[in-house]
């Protein structure tokens, strides 16, 4: 089901409308209400629509038939096993296990599983990956449908998953230093504080002792035999779960699971899979980790308890009320966030799945000033005791209501054009965590029914249920250095206990009852209409001189996309003044707009499904945004006011400094931000314009200075293109436009961006940077020149970095062992000069920072002189094809690419026209563009530990 409860984001979790359905349909929809067991005293259906089987041997499946993306299947394969399980000479082998199975099967030797699936269209990572976290294994495919053939092998892989991995000797030796470099990556910080805190989070439980990544001395040394144990002890069909969610016939997909899982048989003497509880205690603990490289602080109080699975209506009703109760005390928390005095930068409030048998009830404070630790706590306990003694007030209810009704309504209004993994997701978290899957219908009509019901007073009585005074840990995360007071459990006991005793007043709910654009806009026609039938698009030109551009889709129900731009931007500024024009997009955003507050704002578009930003970019200003339908004149109105009615706030303002400030505080602590620090500046030529931001920096806003160059970039429409994709009607919309658009203000300024000399250095530029404790690199090279801007030249570049992206990982990851992941990007780029740059990225051992640094020109050098495999091109142009397929079908593709077109005044057809540039691909091209753009023009960063 839909997540019920809104979820914190903690440190524990690192480790892991209206087109074809009509109001019509849909109160036809709810007239089937009657027929569906909603009484309180039901059980909760499964959705009748999913296919949910159990072959003899144990084995659980999930079949369900979807459209979105076409000609796609979402694939999975589950086991119940994860580092919990592990014996103690074992720990990290179940993470190992899931590499081991892209390693080699007995349908598959060695790499020949990811050369098929790239073969077919399928990238690594995006659409072939799987992950291990303490309790389940979980491996993710995305295979084309429109091939039987393929479905056929695609098949053949989750069983070879499930009980085929070869584990040979040589490629275990292989993967243990990719695996290492894994455990490599993810030292630092966050991850020691983690390791401090996990004994405190799980007392007393397994799960205290069994950290995912392992132990490092273990994955070096660990006999084969002891890996294999593993595989052969947990992956048992008893265990397992096969979700197949996408465009394809039901039954023979059905035929399929049968065909490979039936043969899966159980150990003889199989090991019971123990549920390891974790046990409650008695008051509060406390884990207080402080780290000489920590870039910000947090304050969280998890308060846990057992978890109980919705069995019944009821039951889900109580999680409903659960749900309320959290979003108003997050809806207050992120209130006090807009106070420039708040301790905190981000705050909220929410109930989840924890681990093991455990839910947990979080109250987290993110971003917390310095020496304010006690104070954050101060303030989250303070709130929700002010929530406990008052309770909440009827119209906080009613707008959380709302909003609940409508997130329900939309997620039911996208139900046959929701992506297919969305719903993978939903049956995963069925088998593993025993979450309902009603199915969208069913979970619309219980909020149509159950939310009206739900009283202020039943609300307010769940308080004290949610946090006692029992089995609850507060965890402190800070940086450690001079200046900085570190707090004492008794510092905190200290304000747990005062807390009860405070004086503390009612909440009082200040809502606006002005109307949004309080005088009429004038409006004007549209006065020339061009129509792109290839593409369906028509573009309007207003009588003020604003352009629209409009693509109606099906792509979904109750989605519409849009942007606006127009040339000038920050570039026009002078340098003094480029930190105000850079920042005046988002304080405009954080102040609210025309006479609502940033926090009024948000109240007045609760129900609403809309959102527009207003940004001020290098080289243009715009409104980037989104709605539903529903709601597409409120976000017509947002985007008038953005325009016409900046709201000039100084509480506002000094509330995002306030958030800005703390979120930057510490970040110089940090050994990535000084490697990226240095890498933008090198690269920029230390371009004033480019200086990294930091609390200094900031302290460069100038407020006045900010709202004026707002309000002058946005004082003339008439240079604005704006984009509109989505579901929505032309003739419907005509008039939106020509009222809110067309009556925008227009002065006729013939301007355009200028060119303010941002250049990239000549030569090859070499820089270490040494910071850090821990025994990690990062390298980077970037690559950079001219390049002369076409669509074939940008093609080229593109298909030559999908090679060099998979040759890479071929050589440095797979058989080097080198890094955990080579990162290849980069773009070319039009404006202000036609340049490019080409960025190459690994993670290593410090020690083989040369050896792999070599390899990674040696390939360069290959690929500039050599011709490549006949599979590299077959990879590559299949991954074209197949993105180009799904990418059609996605408002967000076609948003950009329209954009795109425009602005850099391209014919728009050529949106159309990629898969004839993909047949004509092959090696020569790939060749000349590595030969243009791997060249003596580059800059390489490498970070290193700080030298003792």
């Amino acid at each position: 089901m839909k997540q019920k409860i809104i979820q914190v984001s903690v440190l524990l979790l690192l480790s892991f409308l209206f087109g074809s359905l009509s109001f019509t349909d849909l109160k036809a929809q709810e007239a089937n209400q009657k027929i569906l067991p909603l009484e309180l005293t039901d059980k909760i259906p499964l959705d009748g629509t999913i296919t949910i089987g159990k072959l003899d041997n144990g084995l659980t499946y999930y079949i369900q038939k979807n459209k979105k993306p076409e000609k796609r299947a979402e694939l999975r394969l589950a086991v119940k096993v994860g580092s919990v399980v592990e014996d103690d000479d074992q720990q990290g082998l179940a993470h190992f296990s899931e590499h081991m199975a892209f390693n080699g099967t007995k349908n598959f030797k060695k790499q020949a599983l990811i050369d098929y699936l790239e073969s077919i269209g399928m990238k690594f990572g995006p659409e072939v990956n799987a992950y291990t976290s303490f309790d389940q294994t979980v491996y993710m495919i995305q295979v084309p449908t429109d091939s039987i053939h393929v479905m056929q092998k695609a098949f053949q892989i989750l069983e070879d998953w499930a009980h085929n991995v070869s584990y040979e000797n040589e490629e275990i030796d292989k993967e243990r230093g990719v695996i290492i470099e894994e455990w490599r990556l993810g030292r630092g910080a966050s991850e020691r504080m983690f390791k401090k805190q996990l004994p405190v989070l799980f007392k007393d439980s397994k799960y205290a002792e069994r950290y995912v990544i392992g132990k490092k001395e273990i994955l070096e040394s660990f006999d084969y035999g002891t890996i294999k144990r593993f595989y052969k002890d947990w992956y048992r069909p008893e265990l397992m779960a096969v979700v197949a969610v996408g465009d394809f016939d039901k039954s023979k997909i059905e035929a399929l699971i049968k065909e490979h899982f039936s043969k899966l048989v159980d150990p003889k003497d199989p090991r019971e899979r123990i549920n390891f509880p974790i046990p409650a205690q008695k008051g509060t603990l406390f884990a207080i980790a402080a780290d000489k490289e920590a870039p910000m602080s947090s304050v969280t109080i998890y308060s846990k308890s057992k978890a109980e699975p919705d069995i019944y209506v009821k039951d889900f009703r109580t999680s409903t009320v659960e749900g309320l109760f959290s979003g108003m005390l997050s809806q207050r928390l992120n209130e006090l966030t807009q106070k420039p005095d708040a301790p905190f930068a981000y705050a909220g409030a929410g109930k989840g799945r924890f681990l093991g048998d455990q839910n947990v009830f979080n109250l987290i404070g993110y971003a917390v000033k310095d020496n304010k630790m006690g104070q954050c706590l101060d303030v989250l306990l303070t709130e929700y005791e002010r929530a406990k003694r008052f309770g909440f007030t009827q119209s906080e209810l009613e707008r959380t209501k709302e909003s609940r009704l409508r997130s329900s309504e939309k997620w039911f209004l996208e139900k046959d054009k929701a992506d297919s993994r969305e719903y993978a997701e939903e049956y995963l978290r069925n088998f593993l965590q025993d979450e309902i899957i009603p199915g969208r219908e069913y979970e619309y009509l219980f909020y149509k029914k159950y939310l009206p019901t739900i009283t202020l007073a039943e609300v307010n009585a769940i308080a004290p249920s949610l946090m006692t005074g029992d089995n609850r840990v507060i965890t402190i995360n800070m940086p450690e250095k001079e200046g900085l007071q570190i707090p004492t459990e008794q510092d905190l006991k200290a304000v747990i206990d005062a807390v009860p005793m405070k004086e503390i007043t009612a909440y009082e709910d200040k809502v606006s009852n002005q109307p949004l654009v309080e005088k009429e806009p004038k409006a004007s026609p549209v006065v020339d209409e061009k129509y792109l039938k290839e593409i369906d698009v028509t573009e309007w030109t207003l009588a003020n001189g604003a352009k629209v551009v409009l693509k109606p889709t099906d792509f979904k129900n109750d989605e519409i996309m849009f942007m606006a731009a127009s040339p000038g931007g920050s570039s026009l500024v002078h340098n003094a003044d480029y930190v105000s024009a850079s920042q005046a997009g988002n304080i405009i955003r954080q102040s609210g707009a025309g006479s609502f507050n940033y926090i009024q704002l948000q109240k007045y578009l609760t129900g609403k499904i809309v959102s527009v930003f207003p940004f001020v970019g290098d080289l243009s200003e715009g409104i980037n945004g989104t709605c539903s339908p529903k709601d597409l004149e409120t976000a017509f109105q947002l985007i008038y006011l953005n325009f016409t009615s900046p709201r000039k706030d100084s509480a506002g303002y000094l509330a995002y400094k306030a958030q800005m400030q703390n979120y930057l505080a510490n970040q110089k602590a940090s050994p990535e931000k000084a490697f990226q620090d240095t890498i933008q500046v090198t690269l920029n030529d230390y371009n004033i314009r480019r200086r990294p931001m930091n609390s200094e920096l900031l302290n460069e806003i100038d407020f006045d200075k900010a709202y004026q160059i707002y309000k002058d970039r946005f004082a003339d429409a008439s240079d604005f293109t704006f984009y509109f994709v989505g579901k929505f009607d032309k003739e419907k919309i005509k008039p939106l436009i020509e009222k809110y658009i067309g009556s925008l203000p227009s002065i006729k300024r013939n301007e355009t961006w200028k060119d303010i000399g941002i250049n990239y250095p000549q030569g090859v530029v070499e820089k270490n940077v040494y910071k850090g404790i821990e025994p990690k690199s990062f390298v980077q090279l970037i690559f950079t020149g001219p390049f002369n801007w076409t669509p074939q030249n940008r093609w080229e570049y593109e298909s030559m970095r999908n090679v060099l992206d998979i040759k890479l990982r071929e050589v440095i990851r797979e058989e080097k062992g080198g890094t955990y992941g080579v990162a290849v990007y980069g773009s070319p780029e039009k404006n202000p000069k036609e340049r490019y740059t080409f960025n190459i990225w690994f993670g290593c051992n410090p020690e083989r920072v040369d050896e792999l640094t070599k390899t990674v020109f040696v390939q360069l050098d290959s690929l500039k002189n050599y011709n490549i495999g006949d599979l590299y091109l077959t990879k590559v142009k299949e991954i074209q094809k197949r993105t180009n397929e799904t990418n059609l079908k996605e408002n967000r593709y076609w948003l950009s690419s329209l954009y795109s077109s425009y602005w850099y005044n391209e014919d728009p057809l050529l949106i159309l026209e990629k898969d004839k540039l993909t047949e004509t691909l092959d090696k020569s091209i790939i060749q000349k563009r590595a030969k243009e753009t791997f060249g003596d023009n580059y800059i390489k960063v490498v970070l290193y530990p700080e030298k003792k």
